[in-house]
């Protein structure tokens, strides 16, 4: 799936353990930066002034959150199975976001992606983008020995989908666009406390389960080696090489 004309550059950052609204922040500074160079760009053309464009910047942000649920714009809050007494007592963050899906988890020891990229420089096309995604974690996953899939109709990455009760999801997605700048992206359950998805309907999916690296592998997954073989497949898949 190379789209490409040469190599795209992008910016790898890892944000560590960061709280879910500085991430969002953070994202959308970025998100908006490249808004601003498009719009740059588009006043170029339009003026046709003989003036030297400007490129976007393309980054990939990986992090751990603490304990939040996120619910996607298209999502219903019956998902969410607990009130806000409990999550506050439980020490678990709630936020409304505008990115697709429905509602999921994040916490620790799983890895959280979040790709800005400028899809005009790859291809503008999302639903592509979105199974690129998947590539690169279906990628990872078989390098741990996990045989993993898509699911006709259901964004992320499963185990098992042709055997409706043991279909279990491992990687949930959901992203948003503007002017084809990504923002959001995957979050890759890898020694993920799984109790935490028995206090929603994850994704919006009835009777289906959610599964970790670890629960799979039957031991404790190095995060970092997971981050390492992430960032190889994400390089491969969209054929950038990396900047400072």
């Amino acid at each position: 799936m190379n789209y490409f004309r040469g190599m795209l550059p992008v910016i790898f950052q890892h944000l560590n353990r960061i709280a879910y609204q500085d991430a969002w922040d953070y994202q959308e500074k970025l998100l908006m930066e490249n808004v601003e160079i498009k719009t740059y760009n588009r006043n170029l053309e339009l003026e046709q002034r003989e003036a030297p464009k400007k490129d976007t910047k393309n980054y990939f942000l990986l992090c751990e959150h603490d304990p939040v649920f996120t619910l996607g714009k298209s999502g219903h809050m019956e998902n969410l199975l607990v009130n806000n007494q409990y999550l506050k007592d439980q020490g678990i963050s709630f936020y409304k976001t505008n990115r697709g899906g429905d509602i999921t988890f994040h916490g620790p020891e799983q890895i959280v992606g979040y790709p800005i990229l400028d899809l005009e420089r790859i291809k503008p096309d999302i639903v592509l983008y979105m199974r690129n995604l998947e590539e690169i974690i279906i990628r990872t996953l078989r390098d741990f020995g996990i045989e993993s899939e898509r699911s006709e109709g259901e964004t992320g990455v499963w185990i098992d989908t042709a055997v409706p009760h043991k279909a279990r999801k491992i990687c949930a997605m959901g992203v948003r666009t503007s002017r084809w700048v990504t923002m959001h992206g995957f979050a890759l359950n890898v020694n993920t406390d799984l109790k935490y998805f028995n206090l929603i309907i994850p994704c919006g999916i009835q009777n289906k389960q959610v599964t970790s690296m670890e629960k799979e592998i039957g031991r404790k997954v190095n995060l970092a080696e997971v981050e390492e073989r992430i960032r190889v497949h994400f390089q491969e898949v969209f054929q950038v090489a990396w900047e400072n």
